[in-house]
This record gives structure tokens, sequence and C-alpha cells, in this order.
């Protein structure tokens, strides 16, 4: 292992006491609304790296934060482990919970997903494990292939698994047992839904919980569908196909909207009617079209790359309400990639290896600053973190910190 180390601040150590939790994209949308004081530009090769760590083994998940520690998993020799460190970068703990996915891009796939004191962590194999937060053991544990006849998706199980109120959603993708809720503390089957009898897609669903009938709504094989939350009900959804069934974005929600961006269809937006129990198609754009780096939605725009509508790979500026297109840039030299945003900017992660700095402006893409992602192995896949003013970047077995404020 190879690590630095910088000094901290007094300042910083107090904040961490905060009882802050991040998972998947911060909480889905990829806004890390909380940062402030962010660099408006970056020094010529990159933010200060204030730690890494090389031995996470293969992988391609995103980290989680919670109570001022830091947890990642990744695979060893075929086995997954989930990894805790403080947040100067020492590794405190390193517990192995199951045999992870060794069948192309190899290792985790999932972030973890951290509340009420319990960890929630679905493998590549579908095994879903619940451990205390504090002492790492398992509470319980379940396989949602086997025990729910599931079936296999494209890739491996990549879900972040959501946990609302007393359940814990996940998506076997099983003819009867198509998405399931069971009781976050028990494991035990609280109700299942057919939906459309697809198989899984990768998606980790969204919540929305302030309409009148509370919806899950997520991306199965050939669908999107809503779900009634507290019953497993599906009640409206539309057909949403790609050439290997792999639709990775969360659904992004806001004014009664949905949009929901994958390859192959692009971009479908969805406008809930009586209370959510009803969904109409607002607009579609083919040319916004990608499977797992993710869209932002910043003030009445959105954000993202796509290849076009199987063209030119490029970074898009989408009007929410009209789904106008307003810039497609693919000259600027920086391949498409994951988009994430705080402080007024863009950062987005190309699959090529380049971290750029982007002010969030619907007219124009304008690279402000860009540095190379060196350290690491296999692809640059794994979405990034902000949390405290720092940056952390995965890729395949090395975890980095950067400060950027």
């Amino acid at each position: 292992m190879k690590k630095l180390t910088f000094t901290i601040s007094i300042s910083l150590v107090l904040i961490t006491s905060i009882n802050a939790q991040i998972g998947w994209r911060n909480d889905r949308t990829g806004i890390f609304a909380n940062e402030t004081g962010l660099l408006t530009s970056w020094p010529e090769n990159g933010p200060k790296m204030l730690w890494y760590f090389e031995e996470l083994g293969d992988g391609h998940s995103g980290i989680a934060i919670s109570n001022g520690k830091i947890y990642a998993t990744g695979m060893l020799d075929g086995n997954g482990y989930l990894f805790v460190f403080d947040l100067s970068g020492n590794l405190l703990n390193r517990i192995q919970y199951g045999v992870e996915w060794t069948h192309g891009y190899n290792g985790t796939r999932a972030t973890p997903t951290i509340t009420g004191g319990k960890i929630y962590i679905m493998s590549g194999m579908g095994e879903l494990i619940c451990l205390n937060e504090q002492t790492l053991e398992v509470v319980w544990r379940r396989n949602i292939r086997t025990e729910f006849d599931g079936r296999w998706p494209n890739g491996g199980f990549s879900e972040s698994l959501l946990v609302i109120g007393n359940k814990v959603i996940a998506t076997p993708g099983g003819e009867k047992h198509n998405i399931i809720a069971l009781d976050k503390n028990t494991g035990e089957l609280i109700w299942s839904t057919p939906a459309k009898g697809d198989p899984p897609a990768h998606c980790s669903p969204l919540y929305i919980g302030h309409l009148e009938t509370p919806l899950i709504v997520t991306l199965t094989g050939e669908h999107i569908v809503g779900i009634e939350a507290s019953t497993g009900k599906m009640l409206w959804s539309f057909p949403n196909r790609n050439t290997h069934t792999i639709h990775g974005n969360t659904p992004i929600y806001a004014n009664g909207m949905i949009l929901a961006t994958t390859s192959g269809q692009g971009s479908t937006m969805l406008r809930l009617s009586n209370g959510g129990r009803n969904a109409e198609v607002a607009w579609t754009l083919p040319e916004l079209d990608n499977s797992i780096s993710g869209v932002v939605k910043v003030g009445n725009y959105v954000f993202g790359a796509g290849a076009g509508g199987r063209g030119q790979r490029a970074w898009f500026s989408v009007e929410w309400e009209t789904g106008e297109l307003l810039f497609r840039e693919a000259e600027s030299g920086l391949a498409v990639g994951v988009i994430i945003y705080a402080d007024g900017m863009l950062f987005c992660y190309s699959d090529r290896g380049d971290m750029a700095l982007v002010p969030a402006t619907p007219e124009r893409f304008e690279i402000v600053s860009r540095f190379r992602i060196e350290k690491g192995t296999d692809q640059h896949l794994a979405h990034p973190t902000i949390y405290q003013g720092v940056l952390y970047v995965r890729r395949g077995n090395t975890l980095m910190a950067f400060n950027i404020r």
C-alpha cells in the first residue's frame, strides 16, 4: 500500500462529527448541494492529492460516507470486501462479505447504502447483505436471485439498494418476484410485484415520497415502471429498450416530472398526474443517451453526456420542461463520461481518465480546468463523490482524495 497524508485542520476534524450520510451519487441525484466554497479553477496538474489507497481490488462501485467514515467495496481473489476508512484515509477495517462478480468488468458494482445504523450491500452475484454499522457483523442476508427466482442481469447485479421507511427495495427480475420489498431489520419479504417480468437492468431505483401515492420508479430490462411504495402494485409502465438491457441511471424527479435516461432509446420525460397514479410521455430526446454515466438537473436544465442518437458522442444541455437541446459539445477534446454537480460547477469524469471542471451554464460547455487520473486500474467508470471540500475518485483498485476547497 502507498498512501499520502496531509495535516487536517482542527476545524475540519470538528466538522467530521456531523452525522452526515452520503450514498449512491450522494442522494441519487448527483447534486452535492451542501458543498460550498469550492475552487473555481484548479492548478495545471490538478488539485492537491490528500491521500490514496491502492489495495481495494477490482471494482467500479462508488463510496458511501457515514458518521465520519468512508465505506468502499472491492474484490480480492474473487471475494467481495468492505473497506472502512477515516477521513484521513487510514484503513480502519476490512471484512469479507461473499463471492463477487468475475465474468467481465470484474469486481464490485453497487455503492453501499447506509441508514439507521445498518449497511446494505448488493453483490454482483445477487447477495443482499445487511451489516451492523458499528460492529460490521452480519444482521441478515438474502440471495435475491436464488430465493426469488431472479435472473442474471447482463453484467451482474449492480443495484445500490433503496431503503425507505422499514423497507429495502431490490430487483430480482423474476417473472413473479420482479421487484421486492424486504423488512430492513429482518430481511423478511413485505411485498412482491411481477411488474412487467423483465430481467434486472442495473438501475438503482428512485423514491418519490411527497406524492398523494408515494412511488418507487425504476428501469427494468425493457420498461420504465412506477410502483406504489406501500403495496408493490404497479401503477404504470412505458417501453424502454436497448440492445444489452443495461439501464444504469437512476431517474430524476422534479415538479411532477420524471426523466429516465439510457442508451439506445435516449431520454424520456414523463409527466405525472392523479397523485402519481398515472403518467404520460412529455417529451423524448434520442441524442441524450447514456446507460451508466448519469445526468444532473441544475435549475431548469439537464446536463449529461450521450452518443448523440448513435452519432458522435458529446456533452449536452437540455431544457427540463421542453426537452429543447441547448448545446451539444463534441469538440472540447473531453471524452464523455460521468457527471456530478457542486457549487455552480459540473465535474465531468471522462471514460478516458480526464477530470474536468465546467461551469453549469446551459448555453455553452467551457472547460475551466482538467487533469488526468493516473493512478488505479482498469476502466474509469465509478461515480465520484464530494464531501466537505474533498473530491473522492475511485478507479479500480485505487481510491483517491483531492482537496478542492
